[in-house]
């Protein structure tokens, strides 16, 4: 797949009518090249799925929700507020929490080998959850991936 960059921050794919994107900014700052990919190709808030990290969730664990707050996550909550909604579906990926650790060390730290060996099977199941989004409904996805999960160790 190759991005190619978009008219602001942020660079795209476009395939099977779905658009990949990544903003470019700091991810505190990510609303900015989300409100641009909404404006340029003019895409309703329902058709827009934030995929994040969330350190409130279990390493592995993903959630769909087509709305909410930010829980605290600064991307999401620069999302929220260039977007001026909280009606924006978001698939969160459990990244775990350290508890002897500052949030941001946390976030930026490494991966342990057990969590490497982890990730292609989250991925997978992400990717999965992605297209029922695409191409079922919301509703669809979340009964099918919110709860439908084992632990990843």
């Amino acid at each position: 797949m190759r991005f190619k960059p978009g008219k602001g921050h942020y660079y795209y794919s476009l395939k099977e009518n779905l658009i990949l994107a990544y903003a470019t900014t700091f991810m505190n700052n990510s609303g900015i090249a989300v409100r641009e990919l909404h404006e340029d190709f003019s895409l309703s808030l329902e058709n827009i799925l934030i995929v994040l990290d969330d350190i409130n969730l279990p390493f592995g664990k993903l959630r769909l929700r087509n709305k909410g707050s930010d829980g605290g996550h600064n991307g999401l909550q620069s999302i929220i507020y260039h977007l001026d909604s909280e009606n924006i579906p978001r698939l969160r990926i459990g990244i775990g929490n350290a508890e002897n650790n500052e949030t941001s060390d946390w976030v930026l730290s490494k991966f342990s080998k057990e969590e490497e060996k982890a990730i292609p099977e989250i991925l997978k199941k992400a990717k999965e959850a992605v297209f029922i989004w695409k191409d079922e409904s919301i509703d669809v996805a979340m009964s099918k991936i919110n709860g439908n999960q084992k632990e990843v160790k």
